[in-house]
C-alpha cells in the first residue's frame, strides 16, 4: 500500500498553501502529501503489506545513509538509538565528545546504563579537533567514542570523518555518531568515512514526524552486540537486524509514519541526496551572509558557531545587547513565523533557525525579511 506522488511536485517546497513558516530546528515542517499518507488504514505488521512498505523504503534509507549495509526503521526518538548504541557497542569504556546539549546525551546514557564513561567536552560553541581525539586515545583506555555531528543546541558541525579516522587509527576503537540534525541535509557518508553505528531521527532534515528513529551498523558493532550482556531487548541491533531481513520490525511498529516515510523517501530519492545537501547549504550560506548584512548595516548579530564548523541545517544567531532570543521568538510567532530560542542555559542568548527539510531559500529569504523587522524595531 503505498500513496504515490506527483512527479511534479518534487520540487522542494511544493506542499500547499502555508508551507514555508516554519523553521524549528526540528520537528520542521512536513508535506502535506506526506501528511495525508498518515490517513491510510491500519495493517497487520506480520503481514505481506508492511513488507512491501519495509522493502521499498530500505534501499531508499540506504541512498540516504551512504551505505551498502542495512538501515533499520525503530519506533522511537533518536535518544532511544543513542542509548542503544552504547549499549550494544561499548565493551569496557567510552569517551563521550561533549560540545552541546545533545552530545551530553550519549554520557547520560552511557552513565544512566552503568557504562564506564568519561567526557572530552569543549565550550559550547567549539568543535572536536582529530589532533585533540588523537591526545585523549594515547593509552588506549577507551574503546568506543560517541560524537554528535552537528550539534543542533549550537549550530556546530563537528568534522566525523577526520574523528573517525582518528579514532580507528588508535586501535580497536569504534565510533557511534548522531547524525540527527544533518542526515539528509549535510553530507554524511556512513561507508567512506567507516563510521560504525550512526543513527538519527526522523523530525529534522528528513521531513518527516516525529516519531521514528533510524540506525546502521557494521560488523565491528554486531561483534560487539553478540557478546554484550546489557544491549537490551527494544534497541537490539542484532534483532534488528534479524527482522531486517523478513523486512519487518522485531516490535510494532508506528505503520502510519511508515506511510509518511514512503512517500517523503520518494521525494528524497526525487531530488538526489546531494542536491539536497547543496539546497540546505544554500541555505545556511544565506543566513551567514544576511548576518553579516545586519552587521555592516549597525546591527550587532554574531554566528555561534565558528567558521568551517557551521551546521548546514541549522543556524545559531547570537543576539545584540537588549534582545532576548525567547522575545524575538514571540515575536515572529506574532507575524506567523516559528522559529527556535537557544536551547537550554543558552535560551536568551540567541535564536536557532532550522533551514533543513524542505524549506527552499525563496521561503528562508521571506523569514528573515520578518526577523530583520524584529530585531530593528
Amino acid at each position: 500500500m503505498s500513496t504515490l506522488i506527483d512527479a511534479t511536485s518534487t520540487a522542494a517546497g511544493s506542499s500547499g498553501a502555508g508551507f514555508g513558516r516554519f523553521f524549528l530546528p526540528g520537528p520542521t515542517e512536513v508535506r502535506e502529501d506526506v501528511l495525508r499518507a498518515m490517513l491510510q488504514p491500519m495493517i497487520g505488521h506480520r503481514g505481506k503489506g508492511i513488507e512491501e512498505i519495509m522493502g521499498r523504503i530500505a534501499p531508499r534509507l540506504q541512498k540516504v545513509f551512504r551505505t551498502s549495509r542495512a538501515v533499520y526503521s525503530v519506533t522511537s526518538s533518536a535518544t532511544g538509538l543513542m542509548e542503544g548504541g552504547v549499549r550494544n557497542a561499548v565493551r569496557e569504556r567510552v569517551l563521550c565528545l561533549v560540545n552541546g546539549s545533545f552530545s551530553e546525551r550519549f554520557y547520560k546514557a552511557a552513565k544512566n546504563s552503568g557504562i564506564p564513561c568519561d567526557k572530552l567536552e569543549v565550550p559550547y560553541g567549539a568543535y572536536h579537533s582529530p589532533e585533540m581525539l588523537a591526545d585523549s586515545l594515547k593509552g588506549g583506555k577507551y574503546d568506543a567514542i560517541t560524537m554528535v555531528h552537528s550539534e543542533t543546541s549550537t549550530g556546530v558541525l563537528n568534522p566525523i570523518g577526520d574523528l573517525a579516522r582518528v579514532a580507528h587509527e588508535s586501535g580497536d576503537v569504534v565510533v557511534i555518531v548522531d547524525t540527527v540534525s544533518s542526515m539528509a541535509g549535510a553530507q554524511v557518508e556512513c561507508d567512506a568515512w567507516e563510521l560504525d553505528y550512526v543513527c538519527t531521527g526522523s523530525q529534522k532534515a528528513l521531513a518527516v514526524p516525529p516519531g521514528l528513529a533510524f540506525c546502521t551498523a557494521n560488523e565491528r558493532i554486531f561483534e560487539r552486540a553478540r557478546a554484550s550482556s546489557r544491549r537490551g531487548l527494544y534497541f537490539d541491533v542484532l534483532e534488528l537486524d534479524d527482522y531486517y531481513r523478513k523486512h519487518q520490525t522485531p516490535n510494532t511498529p508506528a505503520v502510519s509514519l511508515l506511510y509518511a516515510l514512503d512517500v517523503q523517501l520518494q521525494h528524497i530519492d526525487a531530488e538526489g541526496i546531494e542536491a539536497r545537501w547543496a539546497r540546505h547549504q544554500a541555505m545556511a550560506d544565506r543566513t551567514y551572509a544576511w548576518v553579516a548584512e545586519l552587521k555592516d548595516a549597525g546591527l550587532p548579530l554574531s554566528l555561534f558557531a565558528p567558521e568551517g564548523y557551521r551546521s548546514p541545517t541549522v543556524t545559531c544567531i547570537g543576539m545584540p545587547a537588549g534582545k532576548l532570543g525567547s522575545s524575538v521568538t514571540a515575536e515572529m510567532k506574532k507575524r506567523g513565523f516559528v522559529i527556535g530560542s537557544g536551547y537550554g542555559k543558552l535560551k536568551d542568548d540567541m535564536v536557532r533557525i532550522g533551514h533543513m527539510g524542505d524549506h527552499t531559500v525563496d521561503e528562508l529569504n521571506a523569514l528573515l525579511d520578518a526577523l530583520r523587522e524584529v530585531l530593528s524595531a
